[in-house]
Parts: structure tokens; C-alpha cells; sequence
């Protein structure tokens, strides 16, 4: 039986290199991806972390790829409480020039069958790729729409930040 995967495409009016740099810096994703930051320094082997606030860190990984602005791949761990004992998943952003605009391919594989992280990504990446085509094309991007369980797992993960 296949592992599941997610597959997401669409395409946005701007150039590889603005998609890149919102994809890679930190200051940039907090805006569309809803108040949370990617850290890493983009060289292969380094860690990647998704943070929120300056304590919190939701989910990290390794940088597998980084072929600005083409390609970018890293795992994908989270740190949630019920999630952390899954294995790495796997992330992988592929850019291509279109006509004056940018087709995005993120595919995100290697999920365990039965996976929660699976389910969580399903509603999570849309989001925040609706968000980061509207913050492209507009400069705004898009309120976030996590639910009420999202919300009570990242309120459970600052209160232990803080311990």
C-alpha cells in the first residue's frame, strides 16, 4: 500500500526570486504564515525550525536540498505532544517560471499510514499557500483559519515553553 502524500500546485503572479526569498526568510514568512517564522540558514544538513515567537518551536527538521530559487526540500517534525513520536516527513517546494509568473509545486511525503501529521497538513497547507499567494500578489495576506484544537495545542505548547 502507497504512503500517503500531499500534493499541492498553484500559481502566482511574481518572480522565482520573490517566491524564494518569502519561502526562506524568516521576517517575511511570520506575515503570511499566520504570526509563525521558518529559521534556518538554508545550507543542506542545517536545521529548520517553524517558530512562534522568539520559545516556541512547532516543528523542525533538516535541510535536505537548497537550490535557490528552484528548489528547496526539508523534514518536517512536529514538537506537539500527541505528533513528536511520529518519523519525519518530508518537504519539497519546486519553483518554475511561467509566462511571467510562478507555478509551485509543494509536495509533502513520507508519512506513516494512520499519520496525524498527515491530517494536520491536509487543512494546514492550503492555508498558508492561499495566504502566501495573496501576500505575493496583494501584500496582504490572508487571516488565519486554524481551529479551535489548533489553537488549544499551541496555547499547550507556549505554557510549556515557559516552564
Amino acid at each position: 500500500m502507497r504512503k500517503p502524500e500531499f500534493v499541492y500546485v498553484t500559481y502566482i503572479a511574481t518572480t522565482p526570486e520573490k517566491l524564494w526569498r518569502a519561502l526562506t526568510d524568516e521576517r517575511i514568512s511570520e506575515q503570511f504564515w499566520f504570526g509563525y517564522r521558518v529559521v534556518s540558514d538554508w545550507t543542506v544538513g542545517s536545521s529548520f525550525r517553524l517558530m512562534q515567537g522568539d520559545r516556541i518551536v512547532t516543528d523542525e527538521g533538516v535541510v535536505l536540498e537548497c537550490d535557490p530559487p528552484r528548489r528547496l526540500s526539508y523534514t518536517w517534525k512536529p514538537t506537539y505532544e500527541d505528533m513528536r513520536h511520529e518519523a519525519p516527513s518530508r518537504v519539497i517546494f519546486d519553483i518554475e517560471p511561467r509566462n511571467g509568473q510562478v507555478k509551485l509545486t509543494v509536495t509533502h511525503e513520507q508519512f506513516e499510514e494512520g499519520s496525524k501529521v498527515f491530517e494536520s497538513i491536509r487543512t494546514g497547507w492550503p492555508a498558508v499557500l492561499s495566504s502566501l499567494k495573496s501576500f505575493l500578489e496583494t501584500g496582504r495576506a490572508l487571516p488565519p483559519s486554524w481551529t479551535e484544537e489548533h489553537s488549544t495545542i499551541i496555547a499547550a505548547a507556549a505554557a510549556k515553553a515557559c516552564l
